[in-house]
């Protein structure tokens, strides 16, 4: 890779807070209701550069988190491909990296999420069905639960039966 341009060549503390503050800021923008066009603009761009920093200074399930924000906030905007795109690269980088848990759980619920956007429920209803059996293995309550309501709101809202 090209080396990083100096004028955002930053101390790995303050690309690590950065990091973490743009993904903060993404959640804030995502549970603004309702969301201007700007927001959701903004939101992009926030995601898309918190998972720029934490490339350099992240471990792999950095990674696999952005991707899998991105991948949210696209699908929340209603852009099925791009959603499609980073739910697929957050899968991939669970499955290089060994990454299971509440992180590989995830990755299936957004391409449940997306391909259900996408107009793909058959894959959608896979995907969450693999999401719900990953569940199974996230070691939190909280974050098993937390999953498990995000899969009932999907399920209830986006997978359609074809007529």
């Amino acid at each position: 890779m090209p080396a990083r341009p100096t004028s955002i060549a930053l101390a790995p503390e303050a690309r690590r807070q950065l990091a973490a503050d743009l993904f903060n800021h993404v959640w804030a923008l995502l549970e603004t209701d309702p969301r201007t066009d700007r927001q959701g603009e903004r939101m992009i761009d926030a995601a898309h550069a918190s998972r720029f920093f934490w490339e350099d200074i992240g471990e792999p399930v950095h990674h696999a988190r952005g991707e899998w924000q991105i991948s949210r906030v696209y699908a929340t905007l209603g852009r099925a491909e791009p959603a499609l795109h980073h739910a697929r690269q957050c899968l991939a980088i669970c499955e290089q990296h060994g990454i299971g848990d509440f992180d590989l759980a995830y990755a299936y619920e957004a391409l449940a999420r997306a391909c259900a956007l996408a107009g793909d429920p058959d894959a959608a209803r896979r995907y969450r069905t693999q999401a719900h059996a990953a569940a199974e293995h996230v070691a939190e309550r909280d974050d098993r639960t937390l999953l498990l309501s995000d899969l009932a709101d999907l399920g209830a809202t986006t997978i359609k039966e074809r007529d």
